[in-house]
């Protein structure tokens, strides 16, 4: 069965009461409901982690080479600073997918940069929770070919 990290970045755990009128009324536990439930229909497993520590993602991305499918990460604000994420990624042998609640191209100037897209396989941004839900249908596609 294949397996795929989700990661999500800082003050993602504070979803549903954070700026509901950006990111929702979804918890991520209510995320990461949705993630098992959607990634049991495709017959995969999922490992799904936030943190609001820049190292400690970088580490859960270390610790995925050659163990991991596919990658859906939401970094947060590190998206927009972190090179450290980056080279993180650079290491794996997968399929990136990058997931944001808002749509991040539309918001303030600082956010119009990622340092994940130049390795993203696909990014999906301004969908919410289903952004989740569409990462990893895309993932199921590519590592469950019919």
């Amino acid at each position: 069965m294949p397996k795929i990290l989700i990661l999500n970045g800082p003050n993602l755990n504070l979803l549903g009461t954070r700026e509901p009128e950006i990111y929702g009324s979804d918890t991520l536990s209510d995320v990461k409901d949705r993630c098992i439930e959607t990634a049991q229909k495709h017959n995969i497993d999922i490992d799904f982690r936030q943190s609001n520590h820049e190292g400690d993602l970088v580490t859960w991305i270390q610790e995925a080479i050659g163990v991991i499918d596919g990658i859906i990460i939401n970094a947060a604000a590190y998206t927009h600073t972190s090179i450290a994420i980056h080279d993180a990624l650079k290491m794996l042998n997968c399929p990136i997918i990058e997931v944001h609640f808002s749509d991040i191209s539309s918001r303030e100037s600082f956010r119009l940069h990622s340092y994940i897209e130049p390795l993203a396989t696909k990014v999906i941004k301004g969908k919410g929770t289903q952004g989740y839900v569409e990462a990893i249908g895309t993932l199921a596609e590519t590592l469950n070919p019919s």
